[in-house]
């Protein structure tokens, strides 16, 4: 355990003290930074962080030290705080300067007030990003977070004495604060108003802060609050966010690691409740408005807490089995990076079995499962993204339980995903397309909004025979969109703003599939389990943890990889290209060679080759050959096109 747990627990009176010494003089803002920096780098000094994603809420004390894993949802406008401010002593009259950031709240000692007209008072800017757990992320991800955590955390009860082990997920209580409670707080605090900023005696509020998502029967308004998640049945806590530096440099979907002051105190529902309560004094349909907007973005603080951000970074990817950083030039130097890549060949061949095994003996299919979840998008040439393999798998059994297994099978091997169940009352009802709400001022998600590498199964087995509706056609376009260019149009009513994106999107159906894809290949069993989930389950219980954890790991390492193709392997690949066309023009287009190219590139990358070596290059051509022959013999056996 890091010597000193105050950084831990009390971090504000770290930051007193840097403010302290220094003054106004806005050095102090730096050394916080630079001190915190310091204490993460101490011997696994992150692992005694508590996070909000492993520990529940009810659990944390609040303006203790945490962290949370997490995706960009939705950014709010900036908001102005004090970001310096005077408290004056009613009796003595003496003066006190205090800072406002990392604070919702500003504290004042007995007999203090703020002086809102003080010369030395300091106005600055803050951003707020929306924040939710990473969406579809996979159970064992998870759970290699919580075994990691070495946080020791005990039942807080000083700001919740009536709701002693509440879970932030328990939303449908939405009076938060009790009349029993409330009256406590105001009897040490009494509510004003001075100069458009709210405050209270005791301590004063730096910001207004807006509705308090509790009942608003009286203005119609829907109580529950929404957390915004993108997929259905997720669970775990929102944040608000309040970023000081940089905040320029993150965008929505991005998925981030923050290290923060954890805000939960309860005196902002009071105020916000307030406000609800001024604000029926206006126009009815301006109260409306201004009261749904309030509702979203000062959410109870108990419900969704806020975090004032000391240090932030961009996760390249979620996997706990890997380093956080695995940048081109830090990968070659890590031992652990290095070691793996040295013993790649038998994990690759051990995934080639246990994947041959799920797609019930198919070792053609299960290479190509391999080639498509280490495919990425490398880059993008004008709208082309490059390197994007969208794998249609044809031929599954229809009424089968395969396909849900297969998708387990998938889930315990990558870090996030989603099954996406294609029947047409899905795809009539659910939200696809995150839009903006004008009303309430906030990004609406939809099933799309997914962080970068997310694996998107669609399941196309399930499509009955039915009449798709407007949502429905939208729905589809807006899959086909996101297979074919890698992006999402996001719906901000008048006018759509496109998004790009870098999600794997796999395909299972019976015939061909309805959506485009980079790849078609067609399942041929070698055998039919009686009992599929029998077989699954005993396929899963047989690998090791420590197998399965390779697997894992090779997953992920291998879409960091740099590739490159020599002058010489260039001029072999176009000879035979010509040579090809020479013996059979209508053998290949310049499109199946393209396809060629991305199946050796992967191929390559998949036995930790950097560079396109002759052996890949004829390897991948034989790969194709026995996958176009399969589909022509299918062809031929159906009398049409699958």
């Amino acid at each position: 355990m890091p010597c000193g747990e105050d950084w831990l627990s009390h971090p504000l009176g770290i930051v007193q003290g840097f403010f302290a010494q220094n003054g106004v003089n806005p050095d102090w803002e730096k050394k916080v930074i630079e001190y915190f920096k310091e204490k993460l780098k101490e011997n696994n000094a992150p692992k005694w962080v508590p996070s909000l994603n492993e520990v529940p809420l009810h659990y944390l004390k609040p303006n203790s030290f945490v962290k949370f894993r997490c995706m960009v949802q939705d950014m709010f406008d900036p908001e102005f705080y004090m970001g310096v401010y005077e408290t004056v002593n009613r009796n003595t009259k003496a003066r006190v300067l205090h800072f406002g950031k990392y604070r919702d709240v500003a504290e004042c000692g007995p007999q203090q007030e703020v002086d809102l007209n003080s010369p030395r008072t300091t106005t600055l800017e803050r951003q707020t990003f929306y924040c939710v757990p990473v969406p579809g992320e996979s159970m064992w991800v998870k759970e290699a977070y919580v075994n990691a955590n070495q946080a020791r955390v005990s039942p807080s009860t000083s700001y919740t004495p009536s709701r002693h082990k509440r879970s932030y997920e328990d939303d449908e209580d939405m009076d938060l604060q009790p009349n029993k409670q409330k009256d406590q707080h105001m009897g040490a605090r009494q509510a004003g108003n001075v100069g458009g900023l709210q405050w209270c005696g005791e301590p004063k509020r730096l910001e207004t802060e807006a509705s308090s998502g509790q009942q608003l029967s009286s203005l119609n308004l829907s109580s529950p609050f929404d957390l915004n998640f993108p997929l259905p049945g997720e669970k775990g806590p929102a944040c608000l966010v309040k970023v000081y530096e940089d905040w320029d440099c993150f965008k929505v979907n991005d998925v981030l690691e923050l290290y923060g002051i954890l805000s939960v105190d309860p005196v902002l529902s009071i105020l916000n409740n307030d406000e609800r309560d001024a604000s029926s004094l206006l126009d009815p349909m301006e109260c409306t408005d201004m009261a749904e907007e309030q509702r979203v973005h000062s959410p109870p603080a108990s419900l969704v807490p806020r975090i004032h951000v000391v240090l932030a970074q961009k996760l390249q990817h979620i996997n706990p089995l890997l380093p956080a950083c695995l940048n081109k030039e830090e990968s070659k130097t890590c031992k652990f990076v290095s070691g793996f890549m040295s013993e790649l060949s038998p994990v690759r061949a051990e995934l080639l079995g246990f994947l041959t095994h799920a797609l019930l003996g198919d070792s053609l299919a299960a290479e190509y499962l391999i080639l498509h979840l280490i495919s990425t998008v490398y880059t993008r040439r004008d709208v082309l993204p490059l390197g994007k393999f969208t794998v249609n798998l044809s031929g599954c059994p229809r009424n089968s339980t395969f396909t849900e297994h297969l998708y387990r099978i998938i889930q315990h091997l990558v870090p996030a995903s989603f099954r996406l169940q294609m029947t047409i009352e899905n795809m009539n009802h659910l939200k696809f397309i995150p839009h903006k709400d004008y009303t309430a001022n906030r990004l609406v998600s939809g099933l799309l909004q997914l962080p970068s590498n997310t694996s998107l199964v669609i399941d196309e087995t399930l499509l009955e025979q039915g009449q798709l509706d407007t949502p429905g056609v939208h729905n589809v376009t807006a899959l086909s969109n996101l297979i074919t260019w890698q992006k999402v149009d996001y719906d901000f009513s008048y006018h759509q703003m496109e998004f790009p994106c870098n999600i794997n999107v796999f395909i299972t159906s019976e015939g061909r599939s309805l959506l485009p894809a980079d790849c078609q290949i067609h399942l041929q069993p070698q055998l039919m389990p009686p009992n599929m989930e029998e077989y699954m389950n005993s396929l899963l219980s047989a690998v090791l943890p420590s197998v399965l954890n390779k697997f894992r790991i090779y997953l992920t390492l291998l879409r960091f990889l740099d590739y490159s193709i020599s002058d010489e392997i260039t001029k072999a690949v176009e000879d035979d290209f010509v040579e090809m066309r020479k013996n059979d023009p209508q053998s290949i287009t310049a499109d199946d060679l393209h396809q060629l190219l991305i199946v050796a590139r992967f191929l390559s990358l998949s036995a930790g080759q950097t560079t396109l070596s002759r052996e890949r290059w004829l390897r991948a051509k034989q790969l194709e050959s026995l996958r176009r022959a399969r589909l022509q013999q299918q062809k031929c056996v159906n009398g049409n096109e699958l």
